[in-house]
């Protein structure tokens, strides 16, 4: 599942203390993990295996199959841990009106699957997003 993600790097404690949700989620990325992975681990500063294995197979759109983006799931996961599941309908409704669709297949579309720039918007989307879910978090 999500082959295109490089083996991961260990995470570095010191490093994943980045000041704010968005850019640890895109160091993470970086490091291999998914959309959905990385936003969980920015949003919560929670990487237990047991969880992180829990969040990966909603990369892809849930197992690959192109459908919800898996940066949403992360998302709707980490308020959900934080006892704030009454702001996922918030998540999406700001997601939608970023991106105009919450797809993984639309989002995208204008992409080789598992190109350089299909990752860049993935990377992209998956920064967004945890900058979304950190806001309501704070609610």
């Amino acid at each position: 599942m999500l082959k295109f993600f490089h083996k991961r790097r260990p995470v570095d404690s010191d490093t994943v203390t980045a000041s704010d949700a968005a850019a640890k989620a895109g160091d993470l990325f970086d490091r291999g993990f998914n959309c959905s992975q990385a936003v969980f681990q920015a949003t919560t500063g929670r990487s237990d295996p047991e969880l992180i294995a829990m969040a990966e197979g909603f990369g892809g759109g849930i197992g690959d199959s192109g459908c919800l983006c898996g940066a949403i799931s992360g998302g709707v996961m980490a308020l959900g841990f934080a006892g704030k599941a009454k702001h996922s309908g918030e998540l999406i409704a700001a997601f939608k009106d970023t991106y105009q669709t919450t797809c993984c297949r639309g989002l995208s579309k204008d992409y080789s699957w598992l190109s350089k720039d299909h990752l860049a918007n993935c990377r992209k989307v998956t920064v967004t997003t945890a900058r979304l879910v950190e806001q309501l978090l704070s609610k």
